[in-house]
């Protein structure tokens, strides 16, 4: 079954169709219709609708080329969490690279001790992908994100260290506000994955010694 949470589908002997909401074994999945009712169907009974693309996907045979750029970007990796625009309560995730490098990207979910690769692919400068969807309200029991994230460029710049994030999204990380994510067009929420460095203030740093003796 290559379905994916918010595919647009069409039941094959019925006259229905509607969106993807929840993928419920191996062989079923829940397919909600104009009603706003989530039916369940054998997934060999529907058949993908070609030609309905989500609003901010362009789909194009072209590689990608990075627009030109005065000044080499280091750092700017985030994990953006937004609704489907359809159903509201299908999440899809997209890694936003804002630097200049292009990201090899890989995603592993673990959940109940069962690994799963998700998505590994090359993401590149200044662009997105999503590469995981799942239901908002199962937020308790989404699966741990095991990110590995690489660095690559020909340029002649410094290196960026690999990045592993082994963490799960909670409820706490979505508490907050909101806020506009212009690559996907969307308001959702931005988890930043590629912190830099704190900067170490060294007289601050003396001075605490001097107040703690």
């Amino acid at each position: 079954m290559n379905f994916k949470l918010g595919d647009f589908v069409r039941f094959v002997d019925e006259n229905l169709e509607g969106y993807i909401t929840r993928i419920i074994d191996k062989e079923t999945i829940g397919v909600t219709d104009s009603n706003d009712f989530e039916i369940p169907v054998l997934a060999s009974k529907v058949t993908l609708v070609h030609g309905e693309i989500p609003d901010n996907e362009i789909v194009s045979n072209r590689p990608a080329v990075p627009a030109p750029q005065m000044k080499f970007i280091h750092d700017g990796v985030f994990l953006g969490i937004a609704t489907d625009q359809h159903i509201a309560y299908v999440a899809h995730f997209h890694i936003i690279n804002e630097t200049s490098f292009q990201l090899l990207l890989s995603l592993t979910t673990e959940k109940n001790g069962t690994f799963k690769g998700e998505f590994a692919n090359i993401i590149p400068a200044q662009s997105t992908k999503k590469i995981y969807s799942d239901q908002l309200g199962d937020i308790q029991v989404w699966p741990k994100f095991n990110l590995e994230i690489l660095f690559h460029s020909p340029a002649n710049t410094v290196q960026k260290a690999p990045v592993a994030i082994n963490r799960y999204i909670k409820g706490k990380d979505l508490s907050v506000a909101k806020e506009e994510i212009p690559v996907l067009k969307q308001n959702g929420w931005l988890i930043r994955l590629d912190d830099p460095e704190p900067i170490i203030d060294a007289e601050k740093l003396k001075q605490s010694f001097f107040r703690g003796a």
